[in-house]
């Protein structure tokens, strides 16, 4: 029996090996600007929300590497200055680019704090940016909670849906102005697959009735593609795009509310490893949104690895998408 468990694990190791090998030599992941043009965000800002870790992190190198003055949004300024300077160090080994300069091609970092578990925080931020801020070319919706136990945000929302959609919902809105005036301008919305498993339930959005971390997650990123579609109706004819995307099972923190038993960890993080996106790969697709000549003018599409995808009929229902839009302005103060 030993023998055969033993034998059963080198096989299966053995195989996940074998995949990764072939995953990593086939170079089946798209890297957009390897060799491309590094200034080609030069002279626009973008405002990258969740940027401090894991595809938000990715997102702002790939663009300050290609010229951008990227504004890193998160909610604890601590660690977002620690990330901007390792970024900083990253880009330019060398030790540039300071806060405020430019050279090289590459572009500026800065941290500012945002809080959208807090819609005081959110209006306090956009009031800043709109204070001191001449333009913002790229809005890239990136932050998330994904299948945290139930809890609610500053404003009394179930936490997944009070983040991911409504904290978004509020700072895009606030923002569009500023959006409008720098056109042509573009709005990237990070979503994911698992919208698949979710629903509107218009009787309990904030999931007081009944909650499941895994369905409220996919609530939260169907509500995402929702109002990408609705927000690329209204912006028809202002040249503001908005397109939103899945990533792919990408490795990071993301997933720190998941319970991964200890014996069965070491598996885990072999697998994860071999088959799960780094965060370089996962952030190709925002990347692409935000900066690539070939999406210029592309408007409420989903997309990802870089290619337009298909979507579930429940992610089209403009009905739906309308009154969920009616009701987040209440929710969030837009609308009393």
């Amino acid at each position: 029996m030993a023998v055969a468990t033993a034998a059963a694990i080198l096989a299966a190791l053995g195989g996940v090996l074998w995949l990764a090998a072939r995953r990593f030599m086939g170079s089946n992941v798209q890297r957009l600007h390897q060799g491309g043009d590094s200034g080609l965000m030069r002279g626009k800002t973008v405002l990258i929300t969740g940027a401090n870790s894991g595809l938000g992190r990715a997102t702002a190198a790939e663009l300050l590497r290609l010229g951008a003055r990227v504004i890193m949004g998160c909610r604890d300024r601590e660690r977002a200055e620690e990330a901007a300077g390792q970024l900083r160090r990253e880009v330019c080994p060398a030790g540039g680019p300071k806060s405020g300069a430019n050279s090289g091609g590459v572009g500026e970092l800065v941290v500012k704090e945002l809080d959208l578990a807090s819609l005081s925080s959110v209006r306090s931020f956009c009031q800043e940016m709109l204070q001191e801020e001449p333009r913002l070319d790229v809005l890239i919706n990136n932050a998330g909670v994904f299948q945290c136990p139930y809890m609610k945000t500053e404003d009394g929302f179930e936490m997944q849906f009070g983040v991911n959609h409504l904290g978004h919902f509020l700072l895009t809105n606030l923002l569009l102005g500023l959006l409008k005036s720098s056109a042509p301008s573009r709005i990237v919305v990070v979503s994911s697959k698992l919208y698949k498993y979710g629903d509107i339930n218009f009787e309990d959005l904030n999931s007081e009735q009944n909650y499941n971390k895994s369905f409220c997650y996919s609530r939260s990123k169907l509500a995402n593609i929702l109002f990408t579609r609705e927000l690329a109706r209204r912006l028809e004819g202002t040249n503001v795009t908005v397109n939103v995307l899945h990533p792919g099972i990408v490795r990071t923190n993301l997933g720190r509310h998941v319970h991964i038993p200890l014996l069965v960890r070491p598996l885990f993080n072999l697998v994860s490893w071999a088959f799960f996106k780094t965060p370089e790969e996962g952030a190709q697709t925002s990347v692409y949104l935000a900066s690539s000549p070939e999406v210029e003018g592309v408007s409420g599409r989903y997309f990802g690895d870089c290619k337009e995808e298909e979507l579930l009929p429940k992610a089209m229902d403009e009905s739906v998408a309308r009154k969920l839009w009616d009701i987040s302005e209440v929710m969030v103060g837009i609308l009393k």
